[in-house]
């Protein structure tokens, strides 16, 4: 059926700010449905509380509400639209991850839809109930004849004992309405049992859990399906975790398609997937089946299914270029799958399943070493913040340039040096998931751990396995060679295992550009190819790449075209990590779209598949690529160029600066050098003393004893901080002696080499920090936030309050001036970001980033005016007196920092130089007699540690 004429505006509920377990997959899906209910003349309102991400932009609702997700305001927004006399006659909950679903059953539960006479549309209450409710999933399954684990829902502590007694050890417990697994646990003996009963009743909003039977070590897949109101249903993507159950879905790799599905089990599955949605509701929209299998007898349990869009569908969608919320959101407005065009073709319906002639792997990223103390072994509940992918023609490849993606210092999987050979400890790491266990399985395998032992310990499918360990072969033989006698098609078929020249390098004892020489001397050489949803039956008209190596070098089948355009590429920030999110992503979206109306082709390249940078309608070329030296030199060389912008994809783009400069690559914006100025702490402080600017009394170390000697004339506390470094990492107040040469001596083993400030720490000052546009010759102030808690928390954990709440204006006034003085004196071209300290009304300054910075999208929301625009479009040449800059000033706008703590329950939370928060909210008060600023305000001095 065509458009449900009666849909005449929708609400879309956001997902609030980014916790583990629900990250920016749904800013990816969210953005998508508003484009695409938007575009059929339908007005869109929309709620979300988090400022960082491109959904709560103006560019894509017609009504955008940044207010806390909960009853009070979206009673506010229904009554503020009827007034308006435009009534929101819809409600899209599917797109905001479970904070959205269950604030709709709330609002359904007090009479709030009805009351305003609004509709939900892409699910049903009781469809969100069947499957978050685990006892009525259940028994709706089993009503179907769908396998599940035996168990049953306890709602107190004496069910639960009473449960377990009747199953048997070992169990599982997952708590009901939770999300990403928050309170979940295996629990193999009675001793155990008591303590996880008792969290998973405390983390259920509800106080319900489902007490089971334990199936650790079956194999798990994922099944994406659209379904419409005709009941058409298609399998978008089948998708097979490599770590067996046991392990959260969003901390397993995963893989698509599934490797090891014989046709037959995949048709059993599928009948399953489709009977099971069919079974708990009659919507249209997305939905993410989870199964188990038995790899012993075939037998398939269900896990869950998901009647909305979810990590999955992001990385489903990414994965094989059919775009699922843009379609899901269609639908929920009346269209079926038949009436609608797929957007990747531009020519077939969207009513068919896309079929990949390559071979994805999403590998999670982890942030343990934030958390000091805190258990890091992998269970059902989820603990990863962000993930990267990578596109190959084949597992390995795929494997490798996911590995490449996560910059934690490695070069890949393997082949650089930094293997663990003890056999004890590979051994405890198999049995006991960590964040390094693929590492650990290729180490295994070079240790001469036998493959039944890898096996037995991990229960990893052995066909992985086996592709592992026939990578350890290959390298093995590249060892027996030189760089000069190494024969071509081994050097071949090492490429097409996604090696890295890096890798190579190490394999052959020299150096990376000596294995590029020699690589490109024998005409080997990327191609790029297209994502196409159809392997390559039609042609697409999206322009969405991945590279490969071509078996054939007098048929290399390149299939990005280069245009004769004047062209920018927009390097992306790679996967989410503490310290460097989504707002990265915001600036990277915002700088393509400004390159854009410049008359600029812009070409983006990104490695993250839950962010909008990497939605294959943003640019107008995307690179799905590790942001990884040699993959983004090889684009640039096919695709020359005017320059590239690195400062708006934060340290994971700005690392690359130096070589760009080295091999003539043009850096748009402000230069190479004066990033590294800016970066490198001891020249920046000289460089303040020659603008006679105020800084904390200072000295730069390269080893403890220096540290120190320094120490004696700084005197205690000092603020230890190492140069080159994002989110305050390793930054620390040190109080004596012994404390600041045991971190330095830490510091030196993660950073070799690096260069180590020691400032006096300036104890009960004010801390403050300012945003501007520059070009060169004149800068604009866009922000002055004053911190609510004391400096030596680090900014990204502090609650910041814009306009600034009781600085003096002499103090405002240093702050202006030395944020000028700094940013021409830089010769900045685009954006800043200066931190201050302020003690005795007189204004130190404590660093300068010279780059997009993680305040920018806050300021843009606050003030209502498209900074990043601005900013980009000065870095391409325009003027800051070009610009008419409107703020809209109306009381205050304050940000709130956002913690995932409760993921790790014996960890204090203690917030020092380095920062922890996962994600942040804006709140909007109209004076400081507001409650929710005085609560604050009282509590600031709270969790200050070191």
């Amino acid at each position: 059926m065509p458009k449900n004429s009666s849909i005449k505006s929708v609400l879309i509920i956001g997902s609030g700010p980014i916790v583990i377990g629900q990250a920016c997959e749904f800013d990816y899906s969210g953005s998508q449905a508003a484009r695409s209910i938007k575009q059929e003349g339908i007005e869109v309102a929309l709620i979300n509380s988090n400022p960082a991400t491109i959904m709560t932009d103006p560019m894509n609702a017609d009504y955008v509400y940044l207010k806390p997700l909960e009853k009070k305001s979206i009673k506010e927004i229904l009554s503020k639209h009827q007034e308006m006399g435009k009534p929101i006659t819809h409600v899209l909950p599917t797109m905001g991850g479970q904070t959205a679903l269950n604030l709709a059953i709330d609002c359904d539960n007090a009479g709030i839809w009805k009351k305003y006479g609004v509709e939900i549309i892409g699910v049903d209450i009781k469809a969100i109930e069947t499957t978050e409710d685990r006892e009525l999933f259940r028994q709706k399954m089993i009503e179907i004849g769908v396998g599940v684990c035996k168990g049953r829902t306890a709602k107190s502590f004496l069910e639960g004992k009473e449960i377990a007694q009747e199953i048997g050890f070992p169990l599982v417990i997952r708590p009901s309405y939770t999300l990403g697994g928050t309170g979940g646990g295996f629990v193999n003996t009675p001793e155990e049992f008591d303590a996880a009963l008792n969290h998973g009743l405390h983390a259920s909003p509800v106080h319900e859990v489902l007490v089971e039977q334990s199936i650790l070590g079956w194999k798990e897949y994922e099944l994406e399906l659209l379904r419409d109101h005709n009941q058409n249903i298609v399998i978008i993507c089948t998708i097979e975790n490599f770590d067996p159950m046991g392990v959260h879905t969003g901390d397993s790799i995963t893989v698509a398609p599934a490797m090891t599905l014989p046709d037959t089990i995949y048709q059993r599955m599928r009948d399953m997937a489709i009977k099971m949605m069919n079974a708990i509701g009659q919507f249209a929209g997305g939905c993410n089946v989870q199964f188990s299998l038995n790899p012993d007898t075939d037998e398939i349990i269900a896990i869950e299914i998901n009647p909305r869009v979810s990590r999955s569908s992001a990385l489903a969608s990414k994965a094989t270029g059919y775009p699922i919320a843009k379609i899901a959101a269609k639908m929920a407005i009346g269209y079926n799958l038949d009436e609608l065009i797929n957007p990747i073709t531009g020519s077939t319906s969207a009513f068919f399943e896309p079929a990949i002639d390559y071979v994805i792997v999403k590998v999670p990223r982890w942030n343990f070493d934030k958390f000091p103390g805190c258990d890091r072994r992998l269970g059902l509940q989820m603990k990863s913040v962000g993930e990267t992918m990578g596109i190959g023609r084949n597992f390995q490849e795929a494997l490798q340039k996911a590995c490449q993606s996560l910059e934690i210092k490695r070069n890949g999987l393997g082949a650089d040096g930094r293997e663990e050979r003890d056999q004890e400890k590979l051994k405890y790491s198999l049995a006991n998931p960590s964040w390094d266990r693929l590492f650990h399985v290729y180490d295994a395998f070079k240790a001469g751990l036998s493959f039944n032992t890898i096996q037995k310990l991990t229960k990893i499918d052995k066909w992985f396995l086996h592709q592992i360990e026939e990578m350890i072969q290959l390298e093995h033989k590249i060892e027996t060679f030189r760089l000069d006698s190494l024969p071509k098609e081994i050097l071949v078929e090492a490429k097409q295992k996604g090696y890295a020249d890096r890798q190579l390098a190490h394999l052959l004892r020299c150096k990376e550009s000596e294995v590029t020489a020699k690589r490109k001397g024998l005409g080997i050489n990327r191609v790029f190819k297209c994502v196409d949803t159809c392997s390559a039956e039609f042609e697409a008209k999206t322009p969405y790449f991945y590279s490969t190596f071509s078996a054939s070098e007098e048929n290399p089948d390149n299939e990005s075209i280069v245009s004769d355009k004047k062209k920018i590429v927009v390097l992306g920030s790679g996967p989410n990590r503490i310290g460097q999110g989504i707002e990265f992503d915001y600036s990277c979206v915002h700088g393509v779209l400004a390159a854009k109306e410049m008359g600029y082709e812009t070409i983006m390249i990104n490695c993250n598949p839950e962010t909008v940078s990497t939605d294959p309608d943003i640019a107008d070329k995307l690179y799905f690529e590790p942001v990884f030296w040699e993959n983004v030199f090889d684009i640039i060389e096919h695709e020359k160029p005017e320059g590239v912008i690195v400062q708006l994809g934060g340290q994971t783009a700005l690392k690359m600066a130096e070589k760009f400069t080295k091999y003539g690559i043009k850096i748009i914006g402000t230069s190479y050098e004066a990033l590294d100025l800016a970066e490198d702490r001891g020249r920046f402080s000289e460089k303040l003393r020659e603008l006679d600017i105020p800084y904390p009394p200072f000295d730069t170390v390269r080893t403890a004893d220096r540290a120190v000697e320094v120490s004696k004339s700084l005197g205690f506390p000092l603020l230890v901080r190492p140069s080159y470094v994002l989110g305050g990492q390793s930054m620390k107040i040190v109080i004596n002696e012994t404390e600041l040469e045991q971190h330095v001596v830490k510091i030196l083993n993660d950073i070799p080499d690096n260069n180590i400030l020691l400032d006096h720490f300036l104890e009960n000052a004010i801390e403050a920090e300012a945003d501007a546009i520059c070009d060169g010759t004149d800068a604009y102030i866009i922000g002055i936030m004053e911190h609510i808690e004391p400096a030596g928390i680090h900014s990204g954990d502090s609650y910041a309050v814009l306009p600034a709440f009781d600085l003096s204006e002499n103090v405002i006034k240093q702050i202006e001036e030395y944020t000028k003085r700094i940013a021409i004196a830089l010769d900045t071209k685009g954006l800043i970001n200066i931190q201050f300290a302020i003690k005795d009304e007189k204004v130190y300054v404590i660093e300068a980033n010279p780059r997009a910075s993680r305040t920018v999208p806050f300021i843009c929301k606050a003030y209502q005016e498209p900074y990043v625009n601005y900013a980009t479009k000065v870095m391409l040449g325009s003027k800051v007196k070009d610009f008419d800059f409107k703020p809209v000033k109306e009381g205050y706008a304050i940000k709130i920092p956002v913690f995932s703590f409760n993921k790790f329950p014996n960890v204090n939370k203690e917030l020092g130089p380095e920062m922890k928060s996962t994600g942040e909210g804006i709140y909007f008060i109209e004076d400081l007699t507001d409650d929710f600023f005085l609560q604050v305000y009282s509590e600031r001095n709270m969790y200050m540690s070191r």
